[in-house]
C-alpha cells in the first residue's frame, strides 16, 4: 500500500492533519472507510497507551484492496483553543470533521463514490449513525465497540464498575463523588441550553451542553430508520462497554432487521485486542501492553465491505 500526507478541512478554521492509506496493484475504482475516533483528544492511529488501532485497520483493510482515512481529532490539536467554548458538542468535535473526510474521498479519481464507509470505534461508532444521516450519506456503517445508550448511562456504569473494585473506606469516599455525578446527569434535561453551556460536570471543561447535545439526538433514532447495510462488532471482554447492556441492547434494538450484521469476539477488549488484565480499574496497564487489533477483525470487516 501507499500511505499519502492529506488534510482535512485545508480551507477551515480547524485544519486537519491526516494519512490516506491506498491499495497497490488495483484496477478500477477503490472502496474506501472514513475511521472516526473514540472519546477523547486522539491522534489519527487513535493511540491509546503502546496500542495504535487505527494504524492497524488502515494497514489491514488496505492490504486487502480498501482505501483507508485517517486524520488527527479536532478536539487533539486545537484542544487548548477549543475550552473556552462553551458551546462544544460532538457536532464540533467529531461531526463536522467525518462529513469533511467523506467529501474529501468523494473527491478522489480513484476512490469508488459509491462505495464510501464510516469505521466509527467506541464514541465514534455510536455518533457514525448521525454522522451518515447529516451529511456522510455512507454506503454503510460498521460501529466498533458502540453503544446505543446514552453516554452519560455508559460513564455512570464505568464508575460503578470502580466503585465495586476499591476497598471499604475509598468506596465511602468514592460513593459520594458518583452521587454527587449521577445528580448532575439527571438535571441535564432540566436545563435551557444557555444554562447547561455554563454548568459543568465532568472535569474542568465537559459541559453538561455537550451531553444534553447528544442526548437530543440519539443514535438509536438514526439506526431504527436506516435501511442501508450495518456491522455491529465487540470484544466480549471489552469492560469500557456492556455484552448485555450495549452488543444485546443493538440485538434487542435492530435484530430483526435484515440490513444489520452483528458479531462478538471471543476475549477482546475494547481495543479489539486480547484480553489482558479485563478490569476497568486496570484500563492503563491493559493498554500499556503493546499488541495489534486481532486479524480476524479485520478480516471481517474487508469482507462484510466487499460484500456490500
Amino acid at each position: 500500500m501507499a500511505e499519502e500526507k492529506i488534510v482535512i478541512g485545508a480551507e477551515s478554521k480547524y485544519p486537519l492533519d491526516g494519512i490516506l492509506s491506498i491499495p497497490n496493484g488495483i484496477n478500477g475504482l477503490i472502496p474506501a472507510v472514513v475511521m472516526v475516533h473514540g472519546s477523547g483528544p486522539s491522534n489519527m492511529d487513535e493511540k491509546i497507551g503502546n496500542n495504535y488501532p487505527f494504524k492497524d485497520i488502515a494497514e489491514g483493510l488496505s492490504e486487502k484492496g480498501i482505501a483507508v482515512l485517517r486524520y488527527d481529532k479536532r478536539t487533539f490539536v486545537y484542544g487548548k483553543e477549543m475550552r473556552n467554548d462553551t458551546g462544544i458538542s460532538v457536532k464540533e468535535e467529531t461531526i463536522e470533521d467525518a462529513i469533511l473526510a467523506a467529501s474529501f474521498l468523494r473527491n478522489d479519481s480513484r476512490i469508488d463514490a459509491n462505495k464510501i464507509f464510516i469505521v466509527g470505534h467506541s464514541l465514534g461508532g455510536m455518533l457514525a449513525p448521525r454522522i451518515d444521516v447529516e451529511g456522510g450519506k455512507f454506503a454503510g456503517i460498521v460501529i466498533m465497540g458502540g453503544s446505543p445508550r446514552k453516554l452519560e448511562e455508559i460513564i455512570m456504569d464505568q464508575n460503578d464498575e470502580v466503585l465495586n473494585s476499591l476497598n471499604r473506606f475509598l468506596k465511602m469516599i468514592a460513593r459520594k463523588q458518583i452521587a454527587a455525578l449521577s445528580s448532575k446527569f439527571e438535571n441535564i434535561y432540566n436545563l435551557s441550553d444557555e444554562v447547561a453551556k455554563s454548568t459543568k460536570v465532568l472535569r474542568k471543561y465537559a459541559r453538561a451542553y455537550y451531553f444534553k447535545e447528544m442526548d437530543e439526538h440519539p443514535s438509536t433514532q438514526y439506526l431504527k430508520a436506516l435501511d442501508k447495510p450495518v456491522f455491529i462488532l465487540q470484544g466480549d471482554q471489552d469492560f469500557q462497554v456492556s455484552v448485555d447492556k450495549d452488543f444485546d441492547g443493538y440485538k434487542r434494538l435492530l435484530g430483526d432487521k435484515p440490513n444489520v450484521t452483528f458479531k462478538l469476539y471471543p476475549n477482546l477488549n475494547h481495543l479489539f485486542m486480547p484480553s489482558v488484565y479485563g478490569e476497568i480499574l486496570k484500563a492503563k496497564k491493559e493498554y500499556a501492553v503493546a499488541q495489534r487489533v486481532d486479524q480476524q477483525v479485520i478480516d471481517d470487516i474487508s469482507n462484510w465491505i466487499h460484500s456490500v
